[in-house]
Order: C-alpha cells, then structure tokens, then sequence
C-alpha cells in the first residue's frame, strides 16, 4: 500500500471531533494485520497505565479495542484507529476511533444485539465492547463506512 491510499481520508465522520474540546493529544495507527492489532494494543495500554486506570479498566479498554479493531479489519477491510489522550479539567480519558470505509452496517441496533453475526463468530464482540466503556457511539452509512468510537475515563 502506498503512502497515498495510507493517509487517504477512509470515511468522513463527526466522531473524530466529538472530543475535540478534551483532547491533548492524538496518535493515528493503521489497521490493516493482526500485527497492527498488537501495536494498538500495546500503545492503548501504556496510555491506560499512563493515566492510572485501574488494571480492570485498563483490561477492558484493551478488550475493546482488540475487538473493534479486528472488526476494522474483518468487516471494514482495513483502516484507522485514532488515540485520543482527554482532560475534561476535573478527569483524564482515552478516547478510541475506529474508522473503515468498507460496505458500512446496515443496522447497527442489531449488531449490538448479542448473538447477531454476519461473519460466523458468536456475534458477542461488538455488543461487548459497548458494555466495556463508558461512552460508544457508531456512525455507519450503508456503502460508505463505519466510525467507532469509545472512551474511558479515569474514576
């Protein structure tokens, strides 16, 4: 893959600027392998370590994003994942971007359902990673693109 189609806009969403008043820092990492899966695990959780979630959380967090990257890359063919560092003023957060410009879902309320596959799995992955963090919002348009976002605030 050229540099180009690496730094090509994937799919136009709102969500990258949803925290945009919080965010002190970003670092944008491709998904395109399971290798890239690893390198986001790993840069999530010295973030997590970073601003002291506790070991729970930074579990969860790292579960999230295992999982919606790899669906990046299953469903979506490959993208993006933006780490967003947040300081509202009073808390410290982690705010994740999953972008593809694959085919899009066509209904998202029921990919959250538990047990809702396309892909052959158990269909537990996305709806999980939902109830891992505290925010999660989905922008999905059917035969342009999927933007997921999550975050995790410090308690």
């Amino acid at each position: 893959m050229g540099d180009a189609q690496t730094n090509a806009v994937l799919f136009e969403t709102e969500l990258l600027e949803l925290h945009r008043q919080q965010r002190t820092g970003r670092v944008t990492l491709r998904l395109r392998s399971d290798e890239d899966v690893v390198g986001l695990r790993k840069q999530v959780r010295e973030r997590a370590v970073a601003i002291a979630l506790s070991l729970v959380d930074q579990t969860k967090l790292v579960t999230a994003a295992s999982e919606l990257a790899r669906n990046t890359i299953k469903y979506g063919g490959g993208g993006q994942a933006h780490l967003d560092d947040l300081n509202d003023g009073v808390r410290k957060g982690i705010s994740l971007i999953f972008v593809d410009a694959g085919p899009g879902i066509a209904d998202v309320d029921s990919a959250l359902r538990d047990g809702f596959t396309t892909g052959g799995g158990l269909g537990l992955g996305f709806g999980g990673s939902r109830r891992l963090v505290d925010e999660f919002e989905v922008d999905s348009r059917f035969g342009e693109g999927t933007a997921v976002l999550v975050s995790k605030w410090k308690r």
